[in-house]
């Protein structure tokens, strides 16, 4: 069993929210049988007070052997420094005093959600209260622990992994729970982890991969307000076609996602997110063009493919990118398929 302990730092709960909403009727049996023992967490353990006390302290004490670190929230390293903006309770110690000690006698540590990760949206605007992520300052290496620091598993190219970042705002549950089952299983090493840490499970997917509306993205048919069914990016700022999830193909709750529900897409996992520059509901534009085009696509094929594009879309898609519901079905016509 992977012994997981389980400390939330300064958000707002949302991905232990997202972690109940994993598509099962028995969620402590599906950690079980993930093989996962959850030493304590925050809503869902019994322990409280000089319980949890103990909990942590036959943890730095060795008696209890720490295989995962899951932090969930920013770490939160203000004023000036001393973390007193979270102090543990009933301790008198700030929670990233907690946390550094914590890191140094577990196997692995994994930041869980955006806000663990890079800093988040608790981190976003002026920061007062000097939010960062585990191993990251938004996009800058760093955070509480340092460029550094690795983990105690041996298993990675500079003796250990990096704090492992299973971003999202929130995670999704099976984010979370295949990375605990790859790691007990022995099966989540250094190359399992992309550029910024995350698992490639599910990092080395795009969102816009299985979107519903990639039709409306290939004739460039867009919607204009939003309850139409045309693709989001020219227009609503979505940015399904950079950000790092399969939230199309591993759907939430086992039936929808953020663009299926009418949602652009805001690239919760990656870095910088929460202080895009304009507002989440708008797509920047340079002389009519969007300024975040797809990852790994030039910008003059993008231009000319889009006019391409404009030029041959079929009336029905036209029609149907700017209503709310279907208004021209494909046609129907003898084909003689061969």
């Amino acid at each position: 069993m992977l012994n997981v302990l389980w400390l939330q730092s300064g958000g707002c709960g949302g991905c232990s929210m997202s972690l109940l909403c994993a598509d099962t009727p028995d969620f402590a049996g599906m950690l079980r049988r993930a093989g996962v023992n959850l030493l304590w967490h925050p809503s869902l353990s019994l322990e409280s007070g000089a319980e949890l006390l103990q909990v942590l302290d036959d943890c730095l004490a060795g008696r209890t052997a720490l295989d995962v670190l899951c932090i969930e929230g920013a770490l939160l390293r203000g004023p000036h420094g001393s973390g007193r903006f979270h102090v543990l309770a009933g301790t008198g110690l700030p929670m990233i005093d907690w946390v550094r000690r914590l890191a140094g006698v577990a196997r692995h540590v994994a930041a869980v959600g955006s806000c663990a990760a890079w800093g988040g949206i608790s981190a976003t605007g002026p920061n007062p209260t000097d939010a960062c992520g585990l191993q990251y300052d938004d996009d800058r290496p760093g955070g509480l622990l340092g460029t550094g620091w690795r983990d105690r598993s041996g298993t990675g190219h500079n003796g250990g992994l990096p704090v492992i970042n299973i971003a999202g705002c929130p995670t999704h549950p099976g984010w979370v729970i295949d990375t605990l089952m790859a790691l007990d299983a022995g099966l989540l090493g250094a190359d399992d982890l992309d550029p910024f840490a995350r698992p490639r499970c599910y990092a080395d997917q795009l969102v816009h991969h299985g979107c519903t509306r990639n039709e409306y993205y290939e004739f460039k048919a867009s919607a204009e307000k939003p309850s139409d069914l045309g693709c989001m990016m020219e227009h609503l700022g979505c940015k399904g076609t950079q950000a790092h999830a399969d939230c199309n193909t591993r759907l939430w709750n086992g039936e929808g996602s953020c663009t299926r529900g009418g949602y652009a897409c805001i690239s919760c996992t990656e870095p910088g997110f929460q202080d895009p520059g304009h507002p989440y509901h708008a797509t920047p534009k340079l002389a009519g063009i969007p300024i975040g085009l797809p990852t790994d696509m030039p910008k003059a094929w993008f231009v000319a493919l889009a006019s391409l594009s404009k030029s041959a879309t079929p009336k029905r898609v036209k029609l149907n990118a700017v209503a709310d519901h279907r208004v021209v079905a494909p046609q129907v016509k003898k084909t003689r398929l061969k």
